[in-house]
Parts: structure tokens; C-alpha cells; sequence
């Protein structure tokens, strides 16, 4: 199964801390195909500019890529980008393009953003919310 990852679902596993999953994150994590949407790199790019977090973009997506086999997601632009434009929900242009990427495929989104999660029946954290991994 494929499953896309969140931005911060990235951080947090390049960080070691899976302290942060929970049981039913950890369990997907563990069993799946892991990708990103592109968009995640250009929002890991954004957070490191102004000081979010403090190891660049390439090197976050480098190591998880070798060490956890992490790819990004090959979907076309404009079939993400159509999507996306139907996702009046958020104004935040990251999580559109996430979202919108998970649903061209219609693939699990692994997030812990409760917004994402009560609009997108795809996204999913643990046992209580609905999407079905």
C-alpha cells in the first residue's frame, strides 16, 4: 500500500522521534510504500528559511530516502493542482497540494492536522479517525 506522508510526519521521522506516532501511525509507517508529495520539499525548504527547523530540505528528504526507502510521489502536477483547487477549506497552499496529491492518487494521508483530517477522508492519525489504512 502507498501511503503519503505529511510534511511534519517527515521531520519527526528524520528527527528519531517516534514517541509521536501513534500505534496505528507507527503500524502504517512500518507496512507501507512511504511518499511525499514535491510540494513537501519546497514547505521543508520554506520552515528551514525561517527557522523552523534547522537541516535543510535535501538533506531531510537524502537520509530518509536511503534510510526508510522515502520517495516522492510522481503524480502530475496538473492532475495535484486540479484537485487541489477544489479544497476551499484551507487557505494554506502546502496543505492544499498535500491533500490534493494524496487524492489524485487516492492514497492514505498520514497527518496529525486535525483540519486536513475532518476535510480529507483519505488523512488519518489514529484508531479514531475514519479514513481506513
Amino acid at each position: 500500500m502507498i501511503l503519503h506522508l505529511d510534511t511534519h510526519v517527515l521531520v519527526w521521522l528524520y528527527a528519531g522521534e517516534p514517541e509521536r506516532f501513534s500505534s496505528r501511525a507507527q503500524a502504517a509507517l512500518d507496512h507501507s510504500h512511504l511518499m511525499y508529495s514535491p510540494i513537501v520539499e519546497l514547505e521543508l525548504l520554506y520552515l528551514f528559511e525561517i527557522g523552523r527547523i534547522t537541516v535543510p530540505a535535501g538533506d531531510i528528504l537524502s537520509y530518509l530516502e536511503a534510510r526508510i526507502a522515502v520517495a516522492p510521489d510522481q503524480t502530475s502536477y496538473s492532475s495535484v493542482v486540479k484537485e487541489s483547487c477544489g479544497l476551499s477549506w484551507t487557505r494554506d497552499p502546502f496543505d492544499r497540494l498535500i491533500v490534493g496529491a494524496a487524492m489524485a492518487g487516492q492514497h492514505p494521508l498520514l497527518t496529525r492536522d486535525r483540519e486536513i483530517r475532518r476535510n480529507c477522508r483519505l488523512a488519518f492519525w489514529d484508531d479514531s479517525d475514519s479514513a481506513g489504512v
